[in-house]
């Protein structure tokens, strides 16, 4: 299995041998002399797989590893740190910055290209997950903008949604998953026909239940993906309320999944704040106010509703848009 290398080392014998023995072997291999060398490469053209020496002048090799699996465009690169030491405390700083395995030097070659291969099969894996994730946002994008008025409201779904579930303490895969949610929550929409989608008056009884299927619809499309196992419950059950009296299968409570209580109120919000075709803007006041009375009468989840009010009183500059930019689907 083919894939491109990055090999860096300030040894310039270790790395020439270890340049030509990968590109024996049908690998594309590109070397660097040191850390800062290596991340100009690779913000130039990502590898597949860094091999990447510990001890280094400048930049070490725990220093590049770690600054590469903080930033989303490259933590999924594989990176195996080469080192001439077998001190436990080295491996364990390896771990910490985020290394997938360890070779000792001198490498054995036998053991770097079963390293190497194993790695760039499940590189190869990742990256088809990737595909199937982008698709899947580009399709929800497709449906958004269908609708003048909801033009900019998956990206701020997503934005306000996972800032409130990190003011809340929620996990980082949790909020990951708001991310990730706020996107793709009416992707089922796909599912729906134009004429009841983007019927400008009220939707009749029949109309009415053809659009209550969207969540299932969603979640249905979203489900062959593992990655979205915590996103799952949040397309499914962002139109559920408090009392009990949302769909698609009436959860009250906590039965409803805590990050489908957050979007939720964020999309709410989100939606009494752009214009739609019914009904002009409310100021930020006053649509937390609405949310506040419908809280009353049951719907929506009083604790979440609270820290929403805090995470927008703590915001200099409102996220919500300028009213004319669009508008969110809460309301159907």
């Amino acid at each position: 299995m083919s894939g491109k290398i990055l090999v860096v080392d300030d040894d310039f014998s270790a790395r020439k041998l270890t340049v030509e023995f990968l590109t024996e072997h049908g690998y594309p291999v590109v070397g660097a002399t040191d850390g800062r060398a290596a991340l100009e490469s690779i913000a130039q053209a990502p590898p597949d797989l860094i091999l990447l020496d510990v001890r280094m002048p400048g930049l070490d090799g725990f220093e590049v590893c770690r600054r590469l699996k903080d930033q989303p465009e490259t933590r999924l690169i594989p990176v195996v740190l080469l080192t001439a030491l077998a001190d436990t405390q080295d491996r364990v700083r390896g771990l910490e910055a985020g290394a997938d395995d360890f070779l000792s030097k001198p490498v054995d070659r036998n053991e770097l290209l079963a390293r190497v291969r194993s790695l760039l099969h499940v590189k190869s894996f990742t990256d088809e997950l990737e595909r199937a994730e982008s698709v899947v946002f580009t399709l929800a994008r497709s449906i958004e903008e269908k609708d003048a008025y909801t033009e900019g409201h998956c990206e701020r779904l997503a934005c306000m949604s996972a800032l409130l579930g990190e003011q809340m303490n929620l996990p980082a895969e949790q909020v990951a998953a708001l991310r990730r949610g706020g996107i793709v929550h009416d992707i089922g929409k796909v599912g729906i026909p134009d004429s009841v989608l983007l019927k400008p008056g009220r939707l009749n009884l029949m109309e009415w239940r053809i659009m209550q299927q969207h969540p299932v619809i969603g979640e249905r499309i979203c489900a062959p993906l593992k990655s979205f196992k915590l996103v799952l419950p949040i397309i499914r059950h962002h139109h559920e309320r408090f009392d009990g009296s949302g769909y698609p299968d009436g959860l009250a409570g906590e039965r409803i999944p805590l990050t489908a209580r957050i979007l939720q109120v964020v999309d709410v919000y989100d939606a009494l704040v752009t214009r739609r075709p019914y009904k002009p803007p409310y100021p930020p006041d006053e649509a937390v106010e609405v949310i506040i009375s419908e809280t009353t009468r049951g719907w929506w989840d009083r604790e979440v509703v609270a820290e929403f009010r805090r995470f927008l009183a703590m915001r200099r500059e409102p996220l919500a848009p300028e009213p004319q930019l669009g508008a969110s689907a809460a309301v159907i």
